[in-house]
């Protein structure tokens, strides 16, 4: 990954002070019917990022995407006044809301306004040159703070970037940046990735990208019913995808013939209905059943699994390997979330069930980087390189 510039040492070397300093925030928070925030992690992950402008003596503007609105056509729901009111609250101060801003906007150093949904803008999405070459005059530093979109070439997220004085990474952008470098560009071996879902099509690409590059691929969730067939053992009426065996096992042989592997479970737990309180059975992997659903891996697997864990260098987990919100069906999940957490390993763990997993375990403290951007968090694990990461090198560049 190359090199970048951070805003925190930019404001650490005063070169904030009385200047106009642009943030691209994740700000995009749940809202329920009313329009209140029913969940406000991402509002106060931005706090940091604010309060060094502030503190280094910046004039602070902020803008985010909030849902999916309509370029040009403002409708109620899609303004951030929930956000403004919920950020003068953590902030203490008044965060005035902004709105038609692209023309211009006053502010004075010290002061911190934000800017109204940025997807309202007409160009954002598409990043058209006009947008960007207006959106970059509004500074004379540009900080990009949002991870969950790096994945994406927009307006403020990638044309802002080309043509602002300077273009930096905040700190919540620069940490992912730190982690995932850590993770994957220059892991401690051996390095152990944990890929689960119902679906190998949605995370196929993923999985022959890691075969290249991990010491261990763990399967789980409907992924690993695939792999099972792919290995000749019988998965009843499990959750699969039949034309895709091919391609689970040329992933098996890739990793083979790096001496590296796929494990695949010796026993699983079943059920013969998709319900919480369906009876569940543990069973061999050779015994399941024509009417078995798999809903999780057995605990011979989990234990395995958990041992390889506690040898890694380095874990990287995206996904839970069975229906762990229904309680027979959470121990093989469980199992390895308590692995990771007791691992000497650096473990960056991502997406949205993933992180419920590790809420529901508690296990937040034990795990070394809990990565905020799903979609971006996947795009990594695949080997792409995001367009935020990509233009911030370059302007480090020069």
């Amino acid at each position: 990954m190359q090199p970048f510039i951070r805003f925190s040492d930019l404001c650490d070397k005063g070169q904030a002070k009385g200047k106009r300093v642009f943030i691209r925030a994740d700000l995009n928070v749940p809202l329920d019917d009313a329009g209140h925030i029913t969940e406000d992690t991402r509002i106060r992950a931005s706090l940091p990022v604010i309060r060094m402008a502030l503190d280094g003596g910046a004039a602070v503007m902020v803008t985010s995407h909030l849902g999916r609105p309509t370029e040009g056509a403002f409708q109620p729901q899609d303004s951030l006044a929930p956000v403004a009111q919920r950020l003068s609250e953590l902030l203490g101060r008044e965060v005035p809301l902004v709105s038609d801003w692209v023309d211009g906007v006053e502010v004075q150093p010290g002061q911190v306004v934000l800017l109204e949904n940025c997807r309202l803008n007409v160009g954002e999405k598409k990043n058209k040159p006009e947008l960007a070459h207006k959106l970059a005059r509004l500074c004379d530093i540009f900080v990009h703070d949002a991870f969950g979109t790096s994945h994406r070439a927009e307006g403020t997220t990638y044309g802002i970037a080309e043509h602002a004085p300077i273009a930096c990474a905040g700190p919540l952008l620069a940490a992912e940046m730190d982690a995932i470098s850590k993770a994957l560009a220059n892991p401690r071996r051996p390095l152990v990735a944990i890929v689960a879902g119902s679906k190998v099509s949605t995370k196929l690409t993923i999985l022959q990208s890691l075969a290249e590059k991990v010491d261990g691929l763990i399967v789980g969730g409907g992924i690993a019913n695939t792999f099972m067939l792919a290995a000749g053992l019988p998965i009843g009426k499990s959750l699969a995808e039949p034309d895709l065996v091919e391609d689970a096992r040329k992933v098996m042989d890739k990793m083979k013939a790096r001496g590296a592997e796929v494990p695949i479970p010796v026993d699983v737990v079943v059920a013969k209905e998709f319900k919480a309180d369906a009876p569940a059975q543990i069973k061999d992997a050779h015994d399941v059943a024509e009417d078995d659903l798999i809903l999780d891996i057995g605990p011979r697997t989990a234990q395995m699994l958990a041992e390889r864990l506690q040898s890694a260098g380095t874990i990287v987990w995206n996904g839970p390997v069975g229906v762990f919100e229904f309680e027979p069906f959470s121990h093989g999940t469980e199992t390895l979330a308590r692995a990771i957490a007791a691992s000497p390993a650096f473990s960056i763990a991502g997406g949205g069930d993933t992180l419920a997993a590790i809420a529901k375990y508690g296990i937040e403290q034990q795990v070394g980087y809990i990565s905020t951007g799903g979609g971006a968090f996947l795009e990594v694990l695949e080997g792409k390189t995001l367009p935020a990461f990509d233009i911030l090198g370059k302007r480090a560049q020069g």
